[in-house]
C-alpha cells in the first residue's frame, strides 16, 4: 500500500473525482477528502491509497504540481501521524474553585 497526501484541492472537488483522477494511473484502494467535522467543507486536501507502490510512486511524480480546477495540486508520500510535529497549545490548568469553605 502506498499512500499520498493530495494538498491544494479545489473545495469542490468530492471523494469520487479525487478517486477518479489518480485511478488513471492504478489501482486506488480508495481515496478521501478531507472535511471539516463542524461544518461539512472541504478542507482542501486529502488521502489517496494505492494497492501497489510502484503505482503510487507514479502517480505522485505525474501528478504533483498539476493543475486540477485551476489549482496547482501537491501530491506526496503521505507521512505516518506519529512522525509530524505535536502542535502544543500550553493551557493545562484546572478550573476556578469556586466559593470553599475552609
Amino acid at each position: 500500500m502506498y499512500k499520498l497526501f493530495v494538498g491544494g484541492l479545489p473545495f469542490s472537488t468530492t471523494d469520487e473525482e479525487l478517486s477518479e483522477i489518480f485511478s488513471a494511473h492504478g489501482t486506488v484502494g480508495y481515496a478521501k477528502v478531507i472535511t471539516d467535522r463542524d461544518t461539512g467543507r472541504s478542507k482542501g486536501f486529502g488521502f489517496v491509497e494505492f494497492e501497489s507502490d510502484d503505482e503510487g510512486k507514479a502517480a505522485e511524480k505525474a501528478l504533483n504540481g498539476s493543475d486540477m480546477g485551476g489549482r496547482s495540486i501537491t501530491v506526496n508520500e503521505a507521512r505516518p501521524k506519529e512522525d509530524r510535529p505535536r502542535r502544543d497549545f500550553g493551557g493545562g490548568g484546572g478550573g476556578g474553585g469556586g466559593n470553599r469553605s475552609w
